[in-house]
């Protein structure tokens, strides 16, 4: 039987990020920056945080970075760079996590912009809530990638569909069967905070 590249490649990213992970403050020594996919892998105490029942050995996140897996990944959603400040609002992995995590860590929805408040839907965090996103991240969270490899004959997005379509990691949103309903809601109710916010007077 004849699988399709999209099968192979598929396959090759599957047993890739399955494999080798890296906690998020380590990962700068072995991630490449390259286009590929990422998994976000989350211990026990994380799956609890986030009340999803607990399947460590399975990603809670893939994602894919068309540019730089350092650039998307550990600047851009776990902000492991001190020159860059983290950006809630321009993460949707971010925005997930806060959303399920808003109680625990007491986090609150803010306008990405602040002196232009509008598309609340990419909402950020009010002071001192990045800090504690960040602090929970690093500690309970872990990565693997799958660098794609050059001349891939096919586009990186239909990769990324069919990898999640395999785990259906339970923080996908977009192209994933069995996302979690729970999760829509809880980003509705962060966006509706941030449409909320005034300016102290």
């Amino acid at each position: 039987m004849t699988t399709s590249p999209v099968d192979d490649l598929a396959a090759a990213a599957v047993a890739t990020l399955t494999g080798e992970r890296w906690v998020i403050t380590e990962a700068a020594q072995h991630i490449p920056a390259r286009s590929g996919l990422y998994a976000i892998y989350g211990d026990e105490q994380a799956w609890n945080d986030l009340e999803i029942a607990p399947a460590p050995d399975q990603p809670l996140y893939v994602g894919k970075a068309e540019a730089s897996l350092v650039s998307r990944d550990l600047n851009g959603h776990f902000a492991t760079n001190p020159k860059s400040k983290p950006r809630t609002g321009g993460s949707t992995v971010r925005r997930s996590f806060a959303a399920l995590l808003r109680e625990a860590l007491d986090l609150h929805a803010v306008p990405r912009n602040l002196a232009k408040p509008e598309r609340f839907a990419n909402y950020a965090l009010a002071e001192g809530g990045d800090a504690h996103l960040n602090e929970w991240m690093h500690s309970r969270l872990t990565l693997a990638v799958w660098p794609a490899p050059a001349g891939m004959p096919v586009p990186l997005g239909e990769i990324e569909t069919a990898v999640i379509g395999h785990f259906t990691p339970p923080i996908n949103l977009d192209k994933n069967p069995r996302k979690l309903t729970r999760l829509s809601r809880a980003r509705a109710d962060m966006a509706a905070e941030a449409a909320a916010w005034r300016p102290r007077s």
